[in-house]
């Protein structure tokens, strides 16, 4: 039935799960938009059922269609099976440290009513592209499914929702897996205690940490099918300990960039000063963060320069000067005043590139495959909800929340 103003923002639902006996670290993956064809290929030599061959199908034109027979199939042999009783689903995912203690994030998938961002109920930071919206439509359209759940921030002012999920994870698991050295507990809750945890993690409104293009997707598919009028989403506590955005750095593809005369039209508003070789460059950006806007430049043939942003600089003719939480964010700052001049210094057809690994920057640059990178310091969660408060949105490829989301776990069907 489709929600109104006053349906539930997070409900549990009918979940459908992997009931097959296989190991389930062989059948999960990381979200479709982060899969390689290299890795897909990993992972569907992995199993026969791993969720990348519904979620990026094989073939030509009939690719969509063929995820919707293997479905079909998968459903027949009872691979996938309902459960019994709406549920929430608690996943904790760990991230282990050979040199430190673990990091655990902890959510719950819920239900997330499927609304225009009018309503202020859901919130997005970034803008979408259509190519990728027509390509998740598509496979909607055919399999009547959501494989994949998106990562949703909740402000949890009374702490209510993390308790919650505390009590559900003290206790032993339903299933556990690993992927990608990343340990996942996941907790099959039901009855009460799952209405309970529905109603904490909807109480205001969520914020789209990781997946636009999908929710974006579900409303053009509720249009069409207004009895489909939830989505998956990951609801995680803005308190969560484990809730971790990692900086995504600039690679420039393209000729030999001007990296001396960009970095000259710099000096009017920044502190330039060149690194030793020994430098790390992650570190030092760190050191820099509390000194204000900061980038590293990183060359291929000569020592890297960072720039670090004076204070009382002039921003006022940036484009985004009237809207103060985008103004604000350092990775607006940077791609604006440094990132496009080196891309327009880097030839016609000089294209961009992101990374959350700065060793992967490094060796990109160095080994002469990119032109020159930029790397930053990571934006904070508060800066995300600033700009999803405003009604703005952020550059592209601005945050990178991690651990990504695994697709696989539960899935919602939509009746024919």
């Amino acid at each position: 039935m489709p929600n109104t103003p006053s349906s539930p923002l997070v409900a549990p639902f009918i979940g459908e799960r992997y009931a097959s006996g296989e190991t389930l670290s062989d059948l999960l993956a990381p979200p479709y938009d982060v899969i390689s064809a290299g890795r897909r290929r990993t992972l569907s030599r992995r199993s026969a059922h791993n969720i990348v061959h519904l979620i990026l199908p094989e073939g030509n034109e009939d690719r969509y269609e063929n995820a919707a027979r293997l479905l079909a199939k998968w459903r027949d042999e009872r691979i996938l099976q309902r459960d019994e009783r709406e549920s929430v689903y608690v996943v904790q995912q760990e991230i282990r440290s050979a040199s430190g203690p673990s990091r655990k994030r902890t959510g719950v998938i819920g239900a997330v009513a499927v609304e225009p961002f009018s309503r202020g109920g859901v919130k997005p930071h970034e803008k979408t592209h259509a190519e990728p919206k027509a390509d998740r439509l598509a496979l909607l359209r055919t399999t009547k499914a959501m494989f994949e759940s998106l990562l949703l921030l909740a402000r949890d002012e009374n702490d209510q929702l993390r308790q919650q999920l505390n009590d559900v994870v003290s206790h032993d698991p339903t299933v556990s897996a690993e992927l990608d050295d990343i340990g996942i507990g996941m907790w099959h809750v039901t009855g009460s205690q799952a209405e309970e945890i529905a109603d904490a993690a909807g109480a205001a409104s969520l914020y789209i940490a990781d997946g636009h293009h999908r929710y974006e997707t579900a409303l053009a598919y509720r249009r069409e099918n207004p009895s489909a009028d939830r989505t998956l989403g990951l609801v995680v506590p803005l308190r969560d300990p484990g809730l971790t955005i990692l900086p995504t750095h600039r690679l420039i593809y393209g000729e030999a960039a001007d990296v001396d005369g960009v970095i000259g039209a710099c000096r009017e508003r920044f502190h330039v000063h060149e690194l030793p070789n020994d430098t790390n460059y992650a570190d030092h950006l760190v050191e820099l963060r509390d000194r204000g806007t900061a980038c590293i430049v990183v060359q291929p043939g000569a020592n890297a320069v960072s720039l670090l942003l004076k204070a009382g600089a002039k921003l006022g003719d940036l484009p985004f000067a009237n809207e103060p939480a985008v103004a604000s964010l350092g990775v607006a700052r940077i791609d604006e005043m440094v990132v496009k001049r080196l891309l327009a210094t880097s030839g016609q057809d000089a294209h961009l590139g992101y990374s959350a690994d700065p060793d992967h920057v490094i060796d990109e640059v160095v080994n002469g495959a990119a032109a020159v990178g930029v790397m930053l310091n990571a934006t904070s969660v508060e800066q995300v909800l600033a700009v999803s408060d405003a009604g703005a949105v952020m550059p592209q490829k601005a945050t990178y929340f991690t651990p990504k989301v695994p697709s696989g776990l539960v899935t919602l069907g939509f009746e024919s």
